[in-house]
């Protein structure tokens, strides 16, 4: 890896779907990097999903390197390999690239990082923990895409749940509509959905070990979700595990 590299980005307003950036190659390449269409992440998550099993350092760089060829294949696929993409990109902007692209921050904004930290797990959570067959074909639907490889190539994660999330609201305004008609509060009765974004709870999964799937579980604030957050296991807290 060739350091020195500046790195320079554009966080949207929170009316955004989703957070893009952008990043610059050693050679002066910029691009811009949004969340990758479903159909590059699922081999991104598919490699992620080592993390947890990487004994070395090396295996560790490894797999995040082969993790960002794999988002090249989207934003530049003059690089998108392993050995190609080291030539091309240093630590910190692989770091950006992986944050920006599936969400997955592996360093602390205020201090940079020579290693990600990792927890090991030996049954690390998979891409099927997931079930994304089940959104798609929720989405499906609504008769946009011929097919599901196209709607695949045509959306990303957070874009697919946005799109679901507003057809759900839309479905339940109707519904609550038409109950309020009969005197019923169909708030009171079914209450909302408080479950936490799919997406979020994959990326617990991963950080915990496989450990939990909350977002706000203790067991998922650890190496670098502890840094993020100020505190966690790994931060100066304990925890024991009863059997």
């Amino acid at each position: 890896m060739v350091g020195g590299v500046s790195f320079c980005y554009n966080r949207y307003m929170a009316t955004k779907i989703y957070e893009s950036g952008f990043i610059q190659l050693i050679d002066g390449t910029v691009l811009h990097i949004n969340p990758l269409k479903i159909v590059y992440l699922r081999d991104f998550m598919d490699e992620f999903s080592n993390f947890g099993k990487a004994q070395s350092e090396e295996e560790t760089m490894d797999i995040l390197l082969i993790c960002g060829a794999i988002a090249m294949r989207q934003y530049h696929p003059q690089i998108a390999t392993k050995e190609l993409l080291e030539d091309s990109i240093d630590m910190d902007t692989l770091y950006d690239l992986l944050d920006f692209s599936a969400g997955i921050q592996l360093k602390n904004k205020e201090e940079t990082q020579d290693t990600p930290q990792k927890q090991v797990s030996d049954n690390p959570p998979t891409w099927e923990n997931m079930d994304l067959a089940a959104l798609e074909s929720e989405a499906f639907l609504l008769g946009i895409w011929k097919d599901y490889e196209e709607l695949e190539k045509s959306l990303s994660l957070p874009e697919l749940m946005s799109t679901l999330n507003a057809k759900r609201d839309a479905d339940y305004a109707e519904k609550k509509f038409l109950a309020a008609i009969q005197g019923v509060d169909l708030d009171e009765q079914s209450g909302k959905n408080n479950e936490p974004d799919a997406w979020e709870s994959m990326k617990a999964r991963v950080f915990s070990g496989g450990a939990t799937s909350d977002p706000d579980d203790i067991l998922a604030l650890q190496g670098t979700n502890a840094q993020k957050a100020g505190f966690g296991i790994g931060m100066g807290l304990a925890y024991e595990k009863w059997d």
